[in-house]
């Protein structure tokens, strides 16, 4: 019943090549990210429902995306070395664990997998804002379990956490926050000042940067970039040139990120699709 709910596919802008075309609505948000409409956008509805892409004859599709952009952004932006190492390790939700003794310096993601779990909801959860009961609730933790590991990240990253509520308190006495290349926030007569809102935004607003340049960077050179996804890039190119294409971007989006961080260079993981295979987003 829940399936049958969600496939409400009327919506949905298809034209009669079969394409999904949507007002991807840009700097609609307050951190300057697209917002295409749920209903109208391929990527809107339910996971699954993303198996209806599929890439035409003779061609493939990449699912091109930054790494853990939230955390280089906050690591590079905040200068925190420490979270600069954690995120340069290839694991920064491990490498939290072990800058913070919940594991030892040989853990590997599959010795401690319990703790390296609960340590990325907090490390994500962070990001976004949440407080030690989302943190809770997402990681299938107590509370009073949240709190500690939220502690810690504290301890751990003094020097982010000192940007970050300096960021809060310039934006809540009335400064205005601004990413790399210019996007505003500020909390004016009429506003509803919301602190995880505002600590959110130098890494949101950062990111949305960072995904325009390289989309826009991508298109200069060429390639077919068919939508933008957050903090991911959807690319289309023939099967003789797709792994080609796909190097292009991925080296694009690294630029891009060098571009913002400056000091930092995001990751790109690609997942690639070969005509007549469909998309799985698992």
């Amino acid at each position: 019943r829940h399936a049958l709910g969600t496939l409400r596919l009327n919506s949905l802008g298809v034209g009669a090549d079969g394409r999904n075309r949507c007002m991807l609505s840009p700097f609609r948000s307050k951190t300057g990210r697209n917002q295409p409409s749920n209903a109208k956008f391929i990527f809107g509805p339910s996971r699954w429902l993303r198996g209806l892409i599929k890439p035409a004859p003779g061609y493939g599709i990449a699912y091109l995306d930054f790494g853990s952009q939230e955390i280089a952004i906050a690591a590079a932006l905040s200068g925190d070395q420490a979270m600069i190492e954690a995120y340069t390790s290839g694991d920064p939700y491990l490498s939290f664990a072990k800058q913070a003794g919940l594991a030892p310096p040989e853990a590997t993601k599959e010795t401690h997998k319990t703790v390296r779990n609960r340590c990325k909801a907090i490390v994500l959860g962070v990001g976004y804002g949440m407080g030690a009961e989302s943190m809770a609730s997402r990681a299938g933790i107590s509370v009073v379990e949240a709190r500690g590991l939220l502690c810690r990240h504290r301890d751990t990253y003094r020097v982010f956490w000192a940007w970050a509520k300096d960021n809060v308190n310039v934006a809540l006495v009335g400064g205005t926050l601004r990413t790399v290349y210019g996007w505003p926030i500020r909390c004016g007569a009429g506003t509803r000042a919301n602190d995880r809102s505002l600590l959110n935004f130098p890494m949101q607003a950062n990111g949305a940067e960072m995904l325009r340049l390289a989309a826009c960077m991508a298109t200069e050179a060429g390639l077919r970039v068919c939508a933008p996804i957050h903090d991911a890039l959807l690319l289309e190119a023939p099967l003789e040139r797709l792994n080609e294409d796909v190097r292009h971007l991925s080296a694009i989006m690294v630029e891009a990120s060098e571009k913002i961080l400056g000091v930092l260079a995001c990751r790109v993981d690609a997942e690639v699709v070969h005509y007549p295979d469909r998309y799985q987003d698992e």
